[in-house]
């Protein structure tokens, strides 16, 4: 087993400026039609493009986040969905993952947070209402959520609970934004969050049941990050991370049976340990995960740790993004710093 080069040492202090030239790196990928490529092809989904525009507002590249945002706009499908893979412009995977767009609403509410902008939250509204209403009005009486319509727009009856978690964290920023913004209450959304919130507490048998995804590490810290749960729940999940995917002096693996650790996955779960109220693990393995990253500190996907490399040598910016959000999750460098650690209906 092999470390990467160690460019940070524990109890390192971490200042905001590192995170903002991490931030830079996102821009500089960014297209004139306000995509993000987040692949070595140029191609992007929604989701990390959403995920993307966090780390520019975080910059506080109020341009950059605008145009981000321009592109859901102009790209968003009649039906509120948008596809599950683009280059530039034009979509080349067509199917309609659900959790995709509702994510647009995570990052409109942390757009309000930093840059006080009312105005774009109204101009995004109806973009936010038709992403919403496309994923939840495919809701089962139990709660779930197929997790994706095909190119036929036919139903793809499985249903993921890292995407239905992902779902559920942006049914409760969409209905914060609508707090925000005066407008009456959605009782439809309510009762989707809460039967959604069910589903996700009582997981046993209503996720993957065509493929089982337990391999995953994700699905182990996205039903922290949905903000849901209970306090015995958070600390369930997190005992089966540090059991079964953590690495020491590394990170988080993707897949149990991987010798892989990536920054993404990384980062995701050091969130949920801050949700947790674990901050010293989350400090500590920030400084093993900031290790995984060029000489400029840009992180790489991830780390092989067998094969002692880069892999593969890829910077998507979602992953920047995903750094940046963790890391501002520990040291609250931005007034969007609680949007994945807080539960955003708490405030109301």
């Amino acid at each position: 087993m092999h470390l990467p080069k160690i460019k940070f040492k524990k109890n390192v202090t971490f200042e905001k400026d590192i995170f903002l030239r991490i931030a830079k790196s996102i821009k500089t990928n960014q297209l004139d039609s306000g995509a993000i490529p987040s692949n070595a092809d140029l191609s992007h989904d929604p989701w990390d493009h959403i995920e993307a525009i966090m780390g520019l507002n975080f910059l506080r590249d109020k341009e950059s986040s605008d145009l981000a945002l321009k592109w859901l706009k102009n790209n968003q499908n009649k039906d509120g969905s948008w596809y599950a893979k683009y280059s530039n412009n034009d979509p080349i995977e067509l199917n309609k993952p659900t959790h995709f767009g509702p994510y647009i609403s995570v990052a409109a509410l942390h757009y309000f947070k930093i840059f006080s902008d009312k105005d774009k939250l109204f101009e995004l509204w109806e973009t936010i209402k038709s992403a919403i209403d496309f994923s939840i009005d495919l809701q089962n009486s139990n709660g779930t959520i197929p997790w994706s319509v095909d190119k036929n727009n036919e139903i793809e009856n499985d249903f993921l609970l890292t995407g239905s978690s992902s779902i559920l964290k942006s049914l409760e920023c969409a209905i914060a934004i609508s707090k925000i913004l005066d407008l009456d209450s959605n009782e439809k959304w309510t009762k989707a969050y809460e039967s959604l919130a069910y589903a996700v507490r009582n997981p046993e048998g209503l996720f993957d049941k065509k493929t089982d995804r337990s391999r995953f590490s994700m699905d182990s810290y996205y039903p922290i990050i949905s903000g849901v749960l209970l306090d015995y729940e958070k600390e369930k999940y997190i005992k089966k991370i540090f059991k079964d995917f953590y690495v020491e002096g590394m990170g988080v693996k993707c897949v149990v049976d991987e010798p892989w650790v990536t920054v993404a996955e990384t980062s995701e779960f050091i969130i949920s340990l801050v949700i947790s109220n674990e901050l010293e693990e989350a400090k500590k393995i920030l400084v093993e995960v900031m290790n995984i990253s060029d000489s400029n500190d840009i992180p790489y996907m991830g780390w092989q740790y067998v094969e002692n490399i880069f892999w593969p040598e890829e910077k998507p910016s979602w992953t920047a993004a995903a750094l940046i959000l963790a890391a501002d999750s520990i040291f609250d460098f931005s007034p969007g710093s609680d949007i994945l650690k807080d539960n955003q209906l708490s405030f109301f």
